[in-house]
């Protein structure tokens, strides 16, 4: 049916607690965050269907003999051991462990995922911007204490670790798809934004989700042509 909000209770009360938040006005305003992401599904009828095949098209497609995977798990050490940064050239550079024993049509397939799944928490992070003292009381004061919380980071160790499993492209997502959401509401409003509903092909893609301007271009300009 439409689908049930669970939430973890004693993750939220971990992080309002750390950030020393009202405890009624903090899980508000967590539980809008994810009740966007419910309506999300429940109001594109296709969404979830095209999700689901996304996954089961990257399950179909992994590598289970032992001697490749081996292989690719050396490279993988190798490549990390050299410590070449992000952005380096080179196919390996700046790709985590993950990706890195990932076979070529699984990361194709994890390309349109992340763009995905960068748009559903965008566009949730900017719904709760959106949300004022009118509803949480201190919302202000929440985001301010949530972005920092963000922007600290944890220790250098488990940073290390995050970007190694992939695990650092969570936030990735957050921050980029909200960028994308508050770019193209800015430049053709709300209505215009939500034309991404419209179909799979109406989805930003990867390159996309980084510049808003050419999802704009494909498919507005191209609609109004």
């Amino acid at each position: 049916g439409g689908g049930r909000l669970l939430l973890v209770a004693p993750n939220i009360v971990h992080v309002e607690r750390e950030l020393e938040a009202d405890p009624h006005d903090f899980r508000l305003w967590v539980a809008l965050h994810e009740e966007t992401h419910r309506t999300q599904f429940t109001g594109v009828p296709w969404l979830r269907d095209h999700l689901q095949g996304e996954i089961q098209s990257f399950l179909e497609e992994t590598d289970v003999d032992p001697v490749t995977v081996l292989e690719r798990l050396r490279e993988a050490a190798q490549s990390l051991a050299g410590g070449r940064p992000e952005g380096e050239d080179g196919e390996d550079g700046g790709r985590s462990l993950v990706e890195l024993v990932q076979t070529p049509a699984q990361r194709e397939i994890l390309g349109r995922l992340t763009a995905v799944m960068s748009l559903l928490e965008g566009h949730a992070d900017y719904v709760m911007d959106g949300v004022g003292p009118e509803v949480v009381s201190s919302v202000g004061e929440i985001r301010e204490k949530f972005q920092q919380r963000r922007a600290r980071g944890a220790s250098r160790l488990d940073q290390a670790l995050r970007k190694l499993l992939g695990l650092d492209a969570k936030l990735r997502q957050y921050r980029d798809g909200e960028r994308f959401v508050r770019a193209v509401v800015d430049e053709v409003g709300m209505d215009g934004f939500n034309r991404v509903w419209t179909s799979p092909n109406t989805l930003p893609t990867k390159a996309e989700i980084a510049k808003p301007t050419d999802w704009i271009a494909r498919v507005h300009r191209k609609a109004e042509s």
